[in-house]
């Protein structure tokens, strides 16, 4: 599948794996994937992700994965369908952290080690990869861009795409951006 892959979706990849290994995270996970798209300059995601305003706002999608992170991964949906259950997800954290220390739900294994040497995908980044190649493959793309990736991780329900939707960055919006239907488009 690699071998289909643009510069730019490798870039985005082997990023996705340095943010894994800077979070001491035991595999790479769809967040990681966003947080290299956020990272990228002069490609196609970037030019959506600066047309729709993301280039600006980028340290508050981060601080979005962050917190989400600090919730063991729950979305704000997720958060928000519990409390209409009884449940304070924002107590809990609390609380573990007060006993654990900050961080503690994030599910970090920083003191573990790999035995292959390299990062694992978890199934969350292996899912974005494989619909950003069913894109591809749908819009007739002989190869998968960092473009193709971004339009996965917006229709993957889960953190990156709530926190993608929350900025303004949908399928639609990028779609329109890259291929037309907006003023500004992708070259």
């Amino acid at each position: 599948m690699f071998e289909r892959f643009t510069k730019d979706a490798r870039a985005v990849v082997m990023g996705a794996v340095e943010h894994a290994e800077g979070a001491g995270t035991g595999s790479v996970d769809a967040e990681h994937l966003l947080l290299a798209l956020l990272d990228r300059e002069a490609s196609r995601a970037s030019f959506a992700l600066a047309a729709l305003g993301l280039a600006e706002r980028g340290d508050a999608v981060r601080k979005a994965l962050g917190e989400a992170r600090r919730r063991a991964g729950l979305s704000q949906a997720d958060a928000e369908a519990l409390a209409g259950l009884g449940i304070d997800v924002s107590a809990i954290v609390a609380r573990v952290e007060e006993v654990h220390g900050v961080g503690a739900m994030a599910g970090d294994r920083k003191d573990k080690g790999w035995w292959s040497g390299r990062r694992s995908f978890g199934r969350g980044a292996k899912e974005i990869l494989e619909k950003a190649l069913r894109i591809a493959v749908a819009r007739r793309d002989r190869h998968v861009g960092d473009e193709h990736i971004l339009l996965a991780l917006t229709v993957r329900p889960g953190v990156p795409g709530e926190v993608l939707a929350d900025h303004g960055v949908t399928y639609e919006s990028v779609v329109r951006v890259l291929y037309g239907g907006g003023e500004a488009k992708a070259g």
